[in-house]
């Protein structure tokens, strides 16, 4: 029956959580025909989408009036909808905990909402990163113990990571394939089906298990990878070499090398955490996760380096960092969007002000910070205007908008800590790499 409401674009398709993830699933289902309740926690987010606003900077407000006015969209805070739904995908986060631990509380809080509600024939996706095993110890049990239905039996479970890369103009939803994990056939029959009606290839693994896999492995790699030229970076440094200009030179080569490139440290949703995940879950078996530990270890100390290429700066101008005025440009973790989850930036902002700097920030993708788990004393702090920048000590280049004119940035600003190499072009003493 839930197979033939899909095929049929009939099935009423819940997403729970409408963030970076939830969201323009939302958009793509109810582009494809589908009716589509969104439901989240967030009653600011429920009330800006019927007002036809949009809260994320790369989603325009003309997508959500299209969600409003011309698709079968619905955004509530109701969970006791639950039971009108057919398929249900959910989007949540899962951070780590203070002591680098899986912090389920977020998956396990949203199958409390769903389990009362639960009916027949309904199929439950998990599309929220974590560790191998979630969907089987953690999900499912909360599913059931509030319900008297039983997976796979009464009611469809199955896995399907996300694979959202924010404001990327050559990958969308439809054009990145989608791999999907099911511990029963029907299941994963299921999952496909509805998976097939918005993306051009999906691909099917034996289990959730090796799905929840699959996303942590893609980026385990990209951490390890990243960990690897930061500490060429700092080796290279001591030789007189420019990594970046190594990189160029790598890329050449047709095969066998792949280009990652250095920063400030991670950022993002995905890259800081994830290999976490697998750290966690390696233990338990017994076994020490240590290359991707030494990756992590690498990644995470950037931010002191970054630190020291700052005072190094100051100090060839005859200024100490306490007191010194220093301007960071970018406040999200990468380029175009105002995405600031685990944001090097806010890290970088801390550190400097223990040590006595006086900080603010750019960014004209966020006018303001918002509210984070770890960094809620810089609530309310908003951009400076670009107009001030000769006003600071320091200008620190932390994330590499478009938006900025970095040629303009160097004429006015008084010394420039450059992460991202944004003044690579430019022959300037006023420019430190870092």
């Amino acid at each position: 029956m839930t197979l033939q409401k899909i095929k049929e674009k009939k099935a009423h398709i819940g997403i729970i959580g409408l963030g970076y993830v939830g969201l323009p699933l939302a958009i793509e289902f109810c582009k494809t025909g589908f009716q589509v309740t969104g439901l989240d926690i967030d009653q600011e987010k429920i009330d800006l989408l019927s007002r036809g606003k949009s809260y994320i900077n790369h989603i325009s407000g003309a997508n959500i009036k299209h969600l409003n006015q011309e698709c079968k969209f619905k955004g509530t805070t109701n969970f006791t909808l639950i039971s009108n739904l057919d398929c249900i995908l959910i989007c949540v986060p899962t951070p780590l905990s203070k002591n680098r631990e899986p912090d389920m509380s977020y998956i396990i809080a949203t199958a409390q909402k769903i389990s009362p509600h639960l009916v027949k024939n309904q199929l439950i996706v998990l599309e929220s990163t974590t560790f191998p095993g979630t969907t089987q110890e953690v999900l499912i049990p909360a599913l059931e113990a509030g319900s008297e239905l039983k997976a796979n039996k009464d009611f469809f479970i199955a896995y399907s990571p996300e694979r959202e890369d924010p404001n990327n103009k050559e990958y969308s939803i439809s054009t990145t394939p989608k791999v999907i994990g099911a511990d029963n056939a029907k299941s994963l029959e299921l999952a496909n089906a509805i998976y097939s009606s918005i993306v051009n290839k999906t691909v099917l693994v034996s289990g959730t298990k090796v799905a929840e896999a699959t996303k942590l492995t893609e980026n385990v790699f990209r951490a390890v990878n990243i960990a690897l030229v930061n500490e060429l970076k700092v080796i290279y440094e001591k030789m007189g070499i420019d990594i970046w200009e190594v990189i160029e030179a790598c890329s050449t080569k047709p095969f066998g090398f792949m280009p990652f490139y250095p920063g400030p440290g991670l950022g993002g949703h995905c890259i800081p955490i994830d290999p976490f995940y697998l750290t966690w879950k390696a233990r338990e078996h017994g076994i020490t996760t240590r290359f991707i530990e030494l990756a992590g270890e690498i990644n995470t100390l950037m931010p002191d380096y970054v630190i020291q290429k700052i005072i190094f700066a100051l100090n060839r101008e005859g200024k100490s960092l306490k007191n010194s005025r220093i301007l960071l440009l970018g406040l999200a973790y990468k380029k175009n969007v105002d995405d600031t989850r685990e944001s090097v930036t806010f890290k970088i902002m801390e550190l400097l002000e223990e040590k006595g700097a006086v900080t603010d920030y750019n960014d004209p993708y966020i006018p303001i910070i918002k509210s984070t788990r770890k960094y809620k004393k810089f609530t309310g702090k908003k951009s400076i205007p670009l107009k001030k920048i000769n006003e600071y000590d320091c200008v620190v280049i932390l994330t590499d908008h478009t938006f900025y004119d970095f040629k303009a940035i160097e004429e006015h600003s008084s010394i420039i800590v450059d992460t991202r190499n944004a003044c690579g072009k430019i022959k300037s003493d006023k420019v430190i790499k870092a």
